[in-house]
């Protein structure tokens, strides 16, 4: 019996003219890159301004993000098309601004902090079952997951739910920002000099003003209640009250707005689009479905210990991050003359880290295109999880909730599969298109019943 393959875009030829290609990127980078780049360990992409290499060969990723970061920061390119949301924060800066920003934030996302945050997310994953057991018909799921996610972060952040108003206004502003702006912009791959300046498509500035306005407004009220003495101890207070254990500065409010965006962005928008896919995953696989709504029983317990026994919902929610990795590639710049795979890399080269393509590479993983999440107990899988599993970047620029991100998937994913069996519509079959996150073209669709 053939396996059914969980959807991937059409690969574009291998020679397109750039123009051909630049067309194509604007519509779907995923869409608009060769098949070879599926076992290609390096492939280089030249324009008259600059050149990019797309690294896959394991040693190469491990030099760029672990051994020697600080050679090869953030691309000012990638920048420049997230700053109307993100300012300067943790996600784009590089240096001594980056070091002093995650000394700050970092000790909110360290041990016991998970287990303090783990009422909030259970609540908003409780919030969530009973939304959709109000719905009727099919459920387009990515709406769903990004409500669950949004309230997920408002509630461990700032200790309120979604239903809040400026939550609310936030949330809303924020489907339609993340619609019209890719996480990577047009500039990272095509001939565009530094000097030309970024369009951006109608409404995108306008949504990123209001949404920084609505977290100002958040932040501000919290900086009073932290000098009134009455702040809830969530994150936003952890964060704005840990100091530089260098300098003894605390973050003002312009840098908290900056650091507030990119946890939205990355705590909210990533965990939508892994949630979404994992729950179309389980209606294409019912055999898995099952296995992890009966392993859902451990939440009649409600203690954080329960995440522990979670673990096919782990692997399920690890699988899904490989197949569907919620920010598909990241770019890097390399600060000096390089010399990679006989190829000379020139400074200010930019250096492609695809997780897409490397979490399906076909010299690397057996199976690479299949759903298998019985696959992390294989030699095969440990290899590939240390070598070529990046969901969450890695070495000192690993993202910061990665903890988080792995205690949130898949209690909420077992909490929807605990009330619900999810089947797939025949018809709807998902198209991944890369938007600020991986995410279906047409949305996701499924039928929901009560178990």
């Amino acid at each position: 019996m053939t396996q059914v393959l969980p959807p991937k875009p059409p690969a574009r030829p291998d020679r397109v003219s750039l123009w051909r290609y630049v067309k194509l990127f604007r519509q779907d980078i995923l869409s608009a890159q060769p098949a070879r780049l599926y076992r290609a360990w390096m492939a280089e992409f030249r324009t008259p301004f600059f050149r990019s290499f797309l690294v896959n060969q394991p040693d190469l990723v491990k030099v760029l993000l672990k051994e020697r970061p600080e050679d090869f920061p953030k691309s000012d390119r990638i920048a420049e098309g997230l700053k109307p949301l993100l300012g300067n924060s943790v996600f784009l800066t590089n240096g001594a601004a980056w070091k002093r920003q995650r000394r700050i934030i970092d000790p909110a996302f360290e041990g016991g902090r998970l287990k303090d945050t783990y009422p909030a997310m259970r609540a908003a994953a409780e919030a969530a079952v009973e939304r959709l057991a109000s719905r009727k018909g099919p459920v387009e799921i990515e709406e769903e997951t990004s409500h669950a996610a949004a309230d997920v972060i408002f509630r461990t952040l700032f200790s309120i739910p979604i239903e809040h108003e400026v939550a609310g206004e936030v949330f809303s502003r924020f489907k339609d920002y993340q619609r019209s702006q890719p996480i990577l912009n047009l500039a990272a791959f095509v001939p565009l000099p530094v000097w030309m300046p970024r369009f951006f498509r109608k409404g995108t500035k306008q949504n990123a003003a209001r949404i920084r306005a609505l977290i100002t407004r958040l932040t501000e009220a919290r900086m009073q209640a932290i000098e009134a003495g009455t702040a809830p101890d969530d994150l936003a207070t952890k964060i704005m009250t840990t100091r530089d254990p260098e300098t003894g500065g605390l973050f003002d409010t312009q840098e908290m707005v900056d650091q507030v965006a990119i946890f939205f962005l990355a705590g909210h928008e990533t965990s939508a689009s892994a949630l979404a896919w994992a729950l179309y995953l389980m209606a294409l696989y019912p055999e898995w479905q099952e296995k992890a709504a009966a392993e859902a029983a451990a939440l009649e317990d409600k203690s954080f210990a329960a995440v522990s026994r979670l673990r096919v919902s782990r692997d399920v929610f690890r699988e899904t991050l490989r197949l569907y990795p919620p920010v598909p590639m990241m770019v890097r710049e390399a600060a000096c003359p390089e010399h990679f795979r006989d190829r000379e890399v020139p400074k200010g080269s930019q250096m492609v880290l695809s997780p897409w393509h490397l979490h399906r590479h076909e010299r690397l993983w057996e199976n690479p295109d299949g759903f298998d999440p019985s696959r992390w107990a294989t030699e095969n899988g440990k290899q590939c999880q240390r070598d070529a599993f990046i969901p969450f970047s890695a070495g000192s620029r690993v993202c910061t909730g990665a903890g988080f991100a792995m205690v949130e998937g898949p209690l909420i994913l077992s909490m929807i599969l605990r009330r619900f069996r999810v089947e797939a519509i025949e018809g709807r079959e998902p198209v991944p298109v890369a938007h600020l996150t991986v995410r279906s073209k047409n949305g996701i669709w499924l039928r929901l019943t009560e178990r």
